[in-house]
């Protein structure tokens, strides 16, 4: 993991964007509804080099970005979700243009139906993530730039929206979120199906 991450904060080349925030529109998620918001961090690991971040740092900055964000969807079926912190790099600051490696985030995401009492993707899904870059920083690199709690939450922020893009994917593709039928509709698309 920390190999990996290494070569990815240093290789990467990533465009300018504007940064999301949790006001941004919300994306079709059915019925979604944020139940428990778990994060832990008890094996992440920082690459050397990195500004040091403390575990609780991230638990507590994550809980906060994934609270604000999902808490916006009024679904009236619940979902829980693990989110597990598994490596960082936080950019120092470098020479411009000669060394300015890209901030990178790890994560691991389950997320759990309530009412069916179990997960919904049975392993974790792995989510890499890069900060997002403004002109000065994409020149000078975010070390120089930015501070270190700007670098984390943009971070932090990237790693919500990819997370948020690919459950609405699940959604459209697998039927997550789908609302549940009512008893009554359920039995006659039952009864339908079996008189066709």
């Amino acid at each position: 993991m920390i190999r990996t991450l290494a070569l990815l904060a240093l290789t990467v080349l990533v465009a300018a964007c504007t940064p999301p925030s949790p006001d941004d529109d919300l994306r079709d998620l059915g019925a979604f509804k944020l139940g428990h918001n778990i994060v832990v961090a008890p094996n992440v690991q920082m690459v050397p080099g990195s500004r040091p971040v403390e575990k609780q740092e991230w638990v507590d900055l994550l809980t906060n970005e994934m609270q604000a964000r999902f808490s916006r969807y009024e679904g009236d079926q619940l979902y829980h979700f693990g989110l597990s912190v598994e490596g960082y790099f936080v950019a120092p600051g470098g020479v411009p243009l000669v060394l300015s490696p890209k901030s990178v985030l790890a994560v691991k995401m389950t997320v759990w139906d309530d009412a069916a009492n179990g997960k919904l993707n049975k392993e974790p899904r792995t989510f890499t993530v890069f900060e997002t870059t403004s002109g000065e920083s994409f020149f000078l690199g975010s070390g120089n730039s930015r501070t270190r709690e700007e670098q984390m939450l943009g971070l932090a922020r990237n790693a919500v929206r990819e997370i948020e893009i690919w459950m609405e994917e699940q959604h459209q593709e697998n039927g997550w979120f789908d609302p549940d039928l009512p008893e009554d509709a359920a039995a006659a698309s039952a009864n339908a199906a079996v008189t066709q």
